[in-house]
Parts: structure tokens; sequence; C-alpha cells
């Protein structure tokens, strides 16, 4: 592939980007996660109904003053809930054109609101991205542990949770080599979760690399140019997991997403 046809590719990426994350129920449209066990009597202010946790499943129980819609018929009554993995905009709770969403974390309950007429989505002006440059793709090799191994972090929202590595991802910059600790995912690509010299700085304080699943060898890309904002930069809602203990690289990577713009910061 030309060096032309890399760079075109990479911004169609980066438009499929703002597209998905300005969607009418991307992350910009999340305005709430709320823990049952935060609940009072079963009560959410932000939430109309009724919420209690029974074991594997939230029972919802809603008069027809809440307003709630259930797989788009209005909904009064009780019905016993679990997790709803569907794309938000398909989830089967609705109150007008917010959608409600029942998620399930280390065995805690909660409800999350996306809202498409959030202030986070209509302020939004784009992501601050570096233009594709091959100097930050470079060869890796992924050396798995002999099992998988779950060390505490802090995540966004304050709370500490476990966060599950499967091996390392060694790779060379500027001639130094530097390693990341990843997570293997069901289809087989790898996910770390770093911060490097310019986070906090010219760049979200840490960014999610994404690299494909690693050839028979462990050898695969490592494309510094698809680093991704983690969900957590577009709404203050997501429970995004900081980097684990050695993940802070000491070298600047001024490379992928770097920042989300508003209209505010765009007029200056």
């Amino acid at each position: 592939m030309s060096s032309t046809d890399v760079q075109q590719e990479w911004k169609h990426w980066h438009e499929q980007r703002t597209a998905m994350v300005s969607a009418m129920y991307g992350p910009l449209a999340l305005t709430g996660t709320y823990w049952l066990a935060d609940a009072d009597g079963g009560r959410i202010a932000a939430i109309p109904g009724h919420w209690t946790e029974d074991g594997d499943e939230v029972v919802l129980t809603a008069t027809a003053e809440d307003g709630l819609t259930l797989d788009g018929e209005p909904f009064t009554g009780q019905v016993r809930l679990g997790a709803d993995h569907t794309p938000v905009g398909e989830s089967r709770l609705a109150h007008g054109e917010q959608r409600l969403v029942v998620m399930r974390r280390e065995g805690l309950w909660a409800v999350r609101v996306w809202d498409p007429r959030a202030e986070t989505r209509r302020t939004f002006a784009g992501i601050e991205a570096t233009p594709y440059d091959e100097a930050w793709a470079v060869p890796g090799v992924f050396r798995p542990y002999t099992e998988e191994h779950t060390v505490r972090v802090p995540n966004a929202d304050g709370q500490e949770r476990g966060l599950g590595l499967s091996g390392e991802l060694v790779f060379d910059l500027h001639g130094a080599e530097q390693s990341l600790q990843v997570a293997v995912e069901a289809d087989g690509s790898l996910w770390a979760v770093f911060a490097d010299g310019t986070s906090g700085e010219s760049s979200y304080r840490f960014r999610f690399l994404r690299p494909t699943a690693p050839a028979a060898d462990g050898s695969v890309t490592v494309d510094f140019n698809r680093v991704l904002l983690p969900p957590c930069a577009f709404a203050d809602h997501f429970i995004c997991p900081f980097p684990p203990p050695g993940n802070t690289l000491d070298v600047d990577i001024p490379a992928g997403e770097r920042s989300v713009r508003t209209r505010d910061t765009a007029l200056h």
C-alpha cells in the first residue's frame, strides 16, 4: 500500500471515529451512571421508576406517570431485567429520547442514561488528532504470560477495580526498547491503557492502544497513529481504568487522538 493510500485510510478511520462519538447515542450522549447500591429506597433522582436488585436481575416497577417505555411500548407494572448489551439506541428502556441501559460491573448494578440533548454532544467540535506519520507505526512482539493475572487500578470515577492482563507488548521507539502490559480481547486483538510524556499536557491524561491480533510468532504492528481517547474523555460518567503499573512510557507519543475539541476551545 502506498504512503498516500495509508494516509487516506487513516483519514477515513478518523472521520469514522468522529462520526461514531458524535452519533445520537454515542459516547458524548452519556449523562449519568447511577449505582443501585446508592439509590435511596429504590429511587434514583434522575431516573423515573423504582429500582431494586434481586440476585442476577434488576426489578423495575413503574406507573404511567413515570413515562417509561419498554420495547417501544408504554410500560407500567413490574419487569425483571438483566444487563443490556445491545447497542444503546436499541436498548429496551426509554424515557422520551433518553435511553436507559442496565449494566453490571464486579457484581454491582447500575443504570446509565444516554441523552442526545447532552451538553457534551451539543458543544463537541471534533477530535484533535495528529495526521498519520509512518514513524509511529513500528514492529512489535506480543509475549503472553503463562496465565492471565489481574491488577487493581484506579478508575475515572474514583473507584478501584480489577484489570485483567494477558502479556507484554514489546517494541522499539527512538532506539530504546519499550513495553506495555496488554489484555487480549475476544477477537484476539490487544488492548493497552497507557500514559506517556504528553499525557495531561498536550494529550488527554491517558489513552488506549488497540493493535490487531498478533501473528502466530507473536509479531504485531504497534501503530500509535490509531491511539484512541478513552470514553471518559468524551463524558465524565464512564468508568475507564487508569494505566496499570509500568504502562507510563518515558517518551512523548504525539500521535493519534490527543484531546476532545469543544466549541469554546475551537474558537481560540
